[in-house]
């Protein structure tokens, strides 16, 4: 029995070459429908898949950070690429452990402390606005919209099982991040392969681009989240506000966010601090205002050559897009994501040069992919 290859030989030789078809109106609008119809499918099955693109996205940030401490390990060391992996994973999780064996008893009786003076300093809170008549009707309207126990219980539920959801997302996003980062050419080979040849050059470029500026943006932003971080539990503690180090530790972490830090850790901080007298809930606020504003004012700027020069308009608008179009997925990796549209635009739209779209960072070009 012949096989596919030979079959498809003698059709070959049985047909009759005909006249060349003329390329007609019909034929034209036939080959844009199908065109249409074809783009409008893809971005419908792109919809349909965007909450494993963006974990594949989060995946490709850790990998990121993964590359970024190991080739300066390698820089340093001049020891071998899967050597030098190994030591940035085990000296991560080292980092990680000591952190919570040092200040894991700390932090859980900070945490228990918040837990329990939050009721009693919100009844505090309550109690002084009641003294006066604009506070009175101010709490009532407040009661009036306390929600019901249901109500209570089915939002527990859920944040239950968002937190359960998103421990499996973060375990997922771990994992496949060091996937990428231990074979990093072996998928840059891949990804480049899958762009038509003439435009592979230009392709290329703009993965660069990509690349240094999320690195540069997730350096500043480290950097940006521990001074938060400090600066809050620091302050909080002087004034003597109650579990100072556990608020300051949520103000830090939700920097990643920015503008959530303040939020998450001053709603907590300014219960508890005018629970804990008017003196002290203005000297919280002061903190929570003198940190914000050296945070801007002060660290950012000097903080710029490691970081993408991304304006605070587009930064809250572009978490307020991704927000609305993917959800909490959406806020906690929106501004990376503005980032990558923004040297899209430049590059693609606006016809940029790489160095031209690098050039608010003063950070080297991105090393030669290590072979695994």
């Amino acid at each position: 029995m012949s096989n596919f290859a030979e079959e498809s030989d003698l059709i070959r030789q049985d047909l009759v070459p005909g006249p060349p078809a003329r390329d007609t109106l019909e034929r034209r609008v036939f080959r844009a429908t199908v065109v249409v119809l074809a783009t409008v499918a893809a971005a419908y099955m792109l919809w349909l898949l965007v909450d494993l693109l963006l974990l594949l996205f989060a995946c490709a940030l850790v990998s990121l950070i993964l590359l970024t401490i190991t080739n300066a390990i390698r820089r340093r060391t001049k020891l071998p690429f899967a050597l030098s992996l190994a030591l940035t994973v085990v000296a991560l999780l080292a980092l990680i452990g000591g952190a919570v064996a040092f200040f894991g008893t700390t932090m859980q009786a900070e945490f228990a402390e918040l837990a329990t003076r939050l009721p009693a300093s919100w009844a505090e809170v309550q109690a002084r606005l009641r003294t006066s008549p604009i506070g009175a009707a101010v709490v009532e309207r407040a009661e009036g919209l306390a929600p019901s126990g249901q109500t209570i219980v089915n939002a527990v539920t859920t944040v239950l099982a968002a937190i359960g959801g998103a421990l499996s997302g973060l375990a997922i996003v771990l994992i496949g991040g060091l996937y990428l980062a231990a074979q990093p050419r072996l998928y840059a080979i891949g990804l480049l392969r899958l762009i038509p040849a003439r435009a592979q050059g230009q392709a290329a470029e703009t993965l660069d681009a990509i690349s240094v500026s999320l690195r540069n943006w997730l350096k500043g932003q480290a950097l940006g989240m521990l001074f938060v971080g400090v600066g809050t539990g620091l302050g909080l503690w002087l004034v003597g506000v109650p579990a100072a180090w556990a608020i300051g530790l949520v103000a830090g972490l939700a920097e990643f966010v920015p503008y959530l830090g303040v939020i998450l850790a001053g709603i907590p901080a300014i219960v508890l601090g005018f629970g804990q007298g008017t003196d002290t809930g203005l000297w919280t606020l002061g903190v929570l205002i003198a940190v914000q504003q050296l945070q801007g004012n002060l660290v950012m700027p000097l903080l710029q050559n490691k970081m993408v020069d991304l304006p605070p308009a587009v930064t809250i608008f572009g978490i307020i897009a991704a927000g609305i179009l993917f959800g909490v997925a959406g806020v906690l990796l929106a501004t990376p994501l503005t980032i990558v549209v923004l040297v899209l635009i430049r590059r693609l739209y606006l016809k940029e040069d790489k160095h031209e779209v690098l050039a608010s960072a003063t950070a080297p070009p991105p090393p030669p992919l290590p072979t695994p």
